[in-house]
């Protein structure tokens, strides 16, 4: 259940500070951690990644929907995603908050018992942050992965190469519509959907998988939507593609709630599924096995001139240029206030 974040007390800055860097947790890279103007973390002889995500009170969560600790898991989650996406492993992470009035030091515990727990289950280190205040609640999360060989990049993909993804799709943006009071749904497909949304998993181990591979395949995380994602790789690769709506991997709850509408599984978002774009000869069963979840086969590359089209159940091509994938700046505003 959501925390009781009523309370107008709050700590002083560098009272806060103290509180939350207690007992980090931190490996042998981290030479020196919290407490000194910049971290000192130990040189790698790997391609360094780096990344950084915020979370928006009222943009991206509300503190009605999920808990404290719900919150602090999720901010790191979405940056581990990030990581996946390009085949690599997360290992350090420095966090700013933005405070409004009204949230108390047993709030920011709990926001920071989900980050330790989630920093933990992927071995990063939190080395250190910043805190200011703000007229809403933001959690900014910056974080460095390295990746062994070749990064997964969005401009490798070729014509011929066949997509996959990982897992469902849609299932996260259904379970931001019900919280939101925009679609009925009741009893474990409700608990499931709703879970998809507040605690989502990034495919970690399943990019370091798709990494080894050779060649290696174009790949990206679903944040924005299958379509929108998608056209990231066909811009920067200058190809097209085809989807075969048919195929769209869609969960039980999924189907349950919203029956045959694609809406969500085309363009909801925030899945945090991987996409990625294979030369042909990779069956989705043998795929399945390798990466530990299950994944299928959507669509295939095609010329850029093209472009992007679906294709229907009867077998006919259509433009896909009416559904847009997340747009933080033409949707993020509104998304909470709707």
């Amino acid at each position: 259940m959501p925390d009781d974040h009523k309370s107008k007390k709050q700590p002083g800055e560098f009272e806060l500070i103290a509180r939350l860097c207690a007992g980090l947790p931190q490996s042998s890279r981290t030479i020196l951690g919290p407490g000194d103007d910049c971290a000192v973390l130990a040189p790698s002889r790997r391609p360094q990644l780096l990344t950084i995500d915020s979370m928006v009170e009222s943009v991206h969560f509300n503190l009605e929907w999920l808990s404290a600790q719900q919150l602090g898991a999720r901010a790191l989650t979405v940056n581990l995603s990030d990581i996946a996406a390009m085949g690599g492993t997360p290992h350090t992470c420095v966090v700013n908050l933005g405070i409004r009035a009204g949230l108390d030091a047993a709030f920011f515990d709990r926001l920071y018992r989900g980050l330790r727990q989630a920093a933990q289950a992927a071995a990063v280190d939190i080395v250190g942050g910043n805190i200011t205040r703000s007229g809403q609640l933001t959690l900014t999360v910056a974080l460095l992965g390295d990746v062994t060989g070749q990064a997964l990049r969005r401009d490798t993909a070729r014509i011929g190469d066949e997509i996959f993804v990982t897992g469902t799709l849609g299932d996260s943006a259904l379970g931001w519509r019900i919280l939101a009071g925009e679609i009925k749904a009741e009893g474990t497909a409700r608990k499931y959907l709703v879970g998809r949304f507040i605690a989502p998993a990034a495919r970690l181990l399943q990019g370091q998988e798709l990494a080894r591979m050779r060649p290696a395949p174009a790949a990206i995380d679903i944040s924005d939507g299958l379509l929108g994602d998608l056209g990231h790789i066909l811009e920067r690769s200058r190809v097209g593609a085809e989807v075969d709506l048919a195929a769209l991997p869609r969960s039980r709850h999924y189907v349950t709630v919203a029956g045959d509408r694609l809406e969500m599984a085309l363009s909801g978002g925030e899945d945090y599924e991987l996409l990625f774009c294979l030369r042909p000869g990779h069956s989705e069963e043998a795929l399945s096995r390798r990466l530990g979840v299950p994944v299928r086969r959507i669509g295939l590359i095609v010329e850029r001139r093209r472009g992007l089209k679906l294709r229907g159940p009867d077998g006919r091509l259509l433009a896909a240029a009416a559904m847009r994938g997340w747009d933080q700046l033409a949707n993020g505003a509104a998304q909470l206030r709707k």
